[in-house]
């Protein structure tokens, strides 16, 4: 994609982890280009990366809504992490030729994938979205070195109710933390809680445009 593209378009990348799939959403003037993959459970119709993809072209940013080989030949389960690495590896020189610099980003698995090649792949920044810090209800199986070693500058965006680390287990660390209050791991807030979904994505939106614009 030339950085002078404004239509939406689809493309796929043949990787070494079979085909992935890129799906662009381009700024009429973009900056940068942020990547987003999806979690293990689901794909790029979370709220939370469509909720991104169309908030930022605006703010001259593109976004690349990526979607792995194994969601896009309709498996239901995710491969090991060294699998996914192989896949983002290897869509990522499509990214490149956009020409622009690249925030590595994601949600959940996906987020831990940015994080873990964000420094071989030459990735400007990470955005984590619902960085998975331990699975539910064990703490001792932190991912924390994932999050801590991502060699660049980091924004993790949590939900205050998510079971996966809530946003005061984090460590401290060379990276930045916005937090969507009442929000579980996938920024659905509950009704009691007085927020709705919509304030939710403008808190999430809100944190990342800013986090952007003073970081790269």
């Amino acid at each position: 994609m030339k950085a002078t593209d404004t239509a939406p378009r689809t493309e796929t990348v043949d990787t070494e982890a079979g085909t992935a799939r890129i799906s662009w959403l381009p700024a009429r003037e973009p900056r940068l280009l942020l990547a987003l993959g999806h979690g293990a459970g689901g794909g790029i119709e979370a709220r939370d990366l469509r909720a991104l993809a169309a908030a930022l072209p605006a703010h001259g940013v593109s976004v690349a809504l990526v979607e792995q080989p194994w969601r896009v030949a309709g498996k239901k389960l995710a491969p090991a992490p060294k699998t996914l690495d192989t896949g983002w590896r290897g869509l990522w020189p499509a990214l490149a030729d956009a020409g622009l610099p690249v925030v590595a980003g994601g949600r959940s698995a996906g987020a831990r994938v940015a994080c873990r090649t964000a420094s071989a792949l030459g990735a400007r920044a990470v955005l984590a979205l619902s960085f998975p810090l331990h699975p539910p209800g064990r703490p001792e199986k932190s991912r924390k070195d994932e999050l801590l070693a991502s060699g660049v500058p980091t924004l993790v965006v949590q939900g205050g109710n998510d079971p996966f680390g809530r946003p005061a287990e984090f460590p401290p660390g060379e990276y930045r933390l916005a937090e969507v209050p009442h929000a579980d791991h996938g920024f659905a807030v509950p009704k009691r809680s007085g927020t709705t979904e919509d304030r939710a994505m403008e808190i999430l939106t809100s944190a990342v445009t800013g986090w952007l614009a003073a970081t790269v």
